[in-house]
């Protein structure tokens, strides 16, 4: 076992009334708002969107389901957990399956500030611009709850995801390091 470590950076962006743009979905797709009796569908959707990637290094819970479920329970039940900024994305093919495909979590922080905790999207839906709605829909969330700013942490090699926090207005405030230890480092 030895340590090694991995490069984030903390992300910020200043709430502004009505700068959430307009949220339209492929085809099949839905946003629904946080319910309890999706709490297992966002671990799904969680579990299917990190596995695999580089934050289930980082947070190796992402690369397993039952890290996946524990995680969202421990969300659902922090100080600051906030319903209003938590979505689950579906999709659903014809009159098939309702599948959950991406998943937003937000709390905020002791401050008052808006914490994105996870945001992921299943590689088969990824390029249709959900990431892109879960983000705005829960930034409106932290913005109806009262923050006037928010936040997020990104994995540096996770450019697409940079790309667009980006686009959406995130500006990099600084740079943090996440110790993992690791077999056969």
């Amino acid at each position: 076992m030895g340590l090694t470590y991995f490069k984030r950076f903390r992300m910020e962006i200043e709430l502004v009334e009505g700068d959430f743009g307009q949220i339209r979905l492929p085809a099949g797709y839905q946003l629904l708002p946080w319910d309890e009796s999706l709490i297992d569908a966002h671990a799904e959707a969680k579990y299917h969107s990190f596995r695999g990637e580089i934050d289930s290094n980082v947070f190796p819970c992402l690369g397993e389901y039952a890290g996946c479920h524990r995680l969202m329970h421990e969300i659902r039940h922090k100080d600051g957990f906030l319903p209003e900024a938590t979505w689950l994305a579906c999709y659903q093919a014809g009159k098939g399956p309702i599948e959950p495909c991406g998943t937003i979590q937000g709390i905020r922080d002791h401050l008052g500030v808006g914490a994105v905790q996870n945001l992921g999207v299943t590689p088969e839906h990824r390029g249709r611009g959900l990431g892109r709605a879960l983000l705005r829909r829960g930034l409106e969330g932290f913005w109806k709850a009262g923050a006037q700013r928010a936040f997020l942490e990104v994995t540096a090699q996770n450019l697409g995801a940079i790309r667009l926090y980006h686009s959406i207005g995130f500006t990099k405030a600084r740079t943090v390091y996440k110790a993992v230890e690791v077999v056969g480092a």
